[in-house]
């Protein structure tokens, strides 16, 4: 089964940079955000799929064609910039993206502001399909959001809870011989891609290190029915120009 796990296009949160004086909780994309995530869904559905092409012997017939990606199934989370930069990708590839609420940020739908910490529930189950139309939501997405409020800022033990349970998950779909050929892509953030990364490969928790994603940087895995995980690369922004790098 191949993985796809992407960052979210650059947030409005993203943008304040280490002055996060207006920060909000749960933060829409930026002008620069939208354009990376567009160059995102371009690439993964018009371009040459480089680990594709090289399974092919140099100067083979095969090798002068446009070997495109193929993602079969399309993830997000409930978060506001992981919704909006699925949307691109999904026209693209004409995929119906499905909420994944477990992929979601560390810490939740929170605010912090001198030491005080205010939950809120995110948005709304009509929220969400009043913008995202044809997105399929779990039930659990309610009128009242998707994440407790009186749960603050999630530990940051839970967020590597959640990441080894998707791991999980992912391990087990991946032994499925109907499951086997799927091509799987993730819209996720930062924090929590580098904790399900150190899942994926059983290295949790792993304090000392990060795996860095930049916005719309893309990861390629490839796990394998006796759960072997192939690392094909990570942080891959090559559809992106440098001055859109962020």
């Amino acid at each position: 089964m191949e993985l796809y796990i992407i960052r979210h296009a650059q947030s409005e949160n993203n943008a304040l940079m280490r002055d996060q004086t207006d920060r909000v909780y749960d933060p829409d994309l930026t002008e620069v955000g939208f354009k990376q995530a567009e160059m995102m869904a371009k690439y993964l559905s018009e371009t040459t799929n480089v680990e594709e092409y090289v399974m092919h012997k140099y100067g083979s017939e095969k090798r002068q064609s446009i070997i495109p990606h193929r993602i079969t199934h399309l993830y997000c989370s409930a978060m506001h910039r992981s919704l909006k930069t699925a949307r691109p990708l999904s026209e693209a590839l004409g995929l119906t993206p499905e909420v994944w609420l477990e992929i979601h940020e560390h810490g939740g739908i929170y605010l912090e502001e001198d030491a005080v910490v205010t939950g809120y529930g995110g948005m709304t189950r009509s929220e969400i399909l009043n913008e995202f139309t044809d997105y399929i939501l779990p039930e659990t997405v309610t009128e009242e959001g998707w994440w407790d409020p009186t749960n603050g800022k999630e530990d940051f033990s839970l967020c590597q809870a959640r990441a080894i349970r998707v791991a999980e998950a992912l391990r087990e779909r991946s032994k499925r011989k109907d499951s086997r050929d799927d091509a799987v892509a993730l819209v996720s953030h930062g924090g929590f891609i580098d904790c399900l990364i150190k899942a994926m490969l059983n290295n949790m928790p792993a304090p000392g290190y990060f795996h860095w994603h930049y916005n719309t940087a893309i990861s390629r895995f490839d796990l394998l029915p006796d759960s072997a995980v192939l690392v094909r690369y990570i942080n891959r922004v090559s559809h992106l120009p440098p001055a859109l790098v962020t």
